[in-house]
């Protein structure tokens, strides 16, 4: 696929100085488009604009946002990649960290998407892509609250979508499964109990982080989520690998109380 030079599609992608963002970033940069990092740290990828940005920050978003409008006179694209992870059981897991969870998974997202709608708008189209994950149809044990926050993130864009549609601007989730990225090592992890639980909270979390590390490249995310960023018509959610597919439509096929049993045998022994 190329873009015409005046054409060159405007990205704004949270989190992209590493993992899957920078990957997207990559792939995008590849197709001819103006790519800014929205980011805490300042490792910018080359030929990307990186800008300091804590997505928790609402007024630092907004000022973000008008940065790039005003140097660009256009948003076409807005992929929500910035999140991390928390593991532990929910007894154990402070409320603190809880919220910490949903404020970057989720209200991170609603912040820069509230802040590049108006834009959007004006300038009669655009497509926001929020990253989700397998995890919010398949709900892991001892990774709840991020299960949750991904769950939240996939409501919220079916929402979106139909709220937005009068405007051209279309909406999506996409839902990566196991990627071998920083993600694992940058996972902010708790056994607190794990005696009281038979050691099935780092028994749990370790098997996990072996499937991750064993799992897809970023590379191969990255071009998969800059091909549907790039599209002209998308799905409200896609999952990411034929594996990850069929996985997330047995999810939606097989009752709830067997797809629990099949999980918790997998995560939760």
């Amino acid at each position: 696929m190329t873009v015409n030079l005046m054409e060159r599609k405007v990205v704004i992608i949270t989190g992209a100085n590493s993992g899957i963002g920078r990957a997207t970033a990559d792939a995008l940069l590849k197709e001819n488009c103006v790519v800014y990092d929205f980011s805490r740290r300042d490792i910018a990828a080359e030929k990307v604009n990186h800008l300091r940005v804590d997505v928790t920050d609402e007024e630092n978003v907004i000022s973000a946002v008008r940065d790039v409008y005003d140097k660009q006179g256009r948003i076409d694209i807005v992929i929500n990649c910035a999140g991390y992870g928390i593991s532990g059981a929910v007894e154990f897991t402070s409320l603190e960290d809880a919220k910490s969870q949903f404020d970057v998974n989720f209200f991170g997202m609603v912040n820069v998407n509230k802040a590049v709608i108006p834009y959007m708008r004006e300038n009669n189209g655009g497509r926001i892509v929020n990253i989700s994950s397998v995890a919010a149809v398949a709900h892991i044990p001892f990774q709840t609250y991020y299960s949750a926050s991904k769950a939240a993130v996939e409501s919220y864009t079916c929402a979106l979508a139909n709220e937005l549609r009068p405007f051209n601007i279309s909406v999506t989730a996409i839902q990566p499964g196991d990627i071998c990225t920083e993600f694992t090592q940058a996972r902010k992890k708790t056994f607190e109990g794990d005696s009281i639980y038979n050691g099935r909270i780092s028994k749990s979390v370790a098997g996990m982080e072996r499937d991750e590390q064993k799992g897809m490249k970023p590379e191969t995310a990255g071009k998969y989520i800059a091909k549907i960023a790039l599209r002209s018509r998308v799905k409200p959610v896609y999952a990411i690998g034929l594996s990850y597919k069929f996985v997330c439509i047995l999810c939606k096929v097989f009752p709830c109380r067997f797809r629990n049993w099949v999980i918790g045998s997998l995560y939760a022994k």
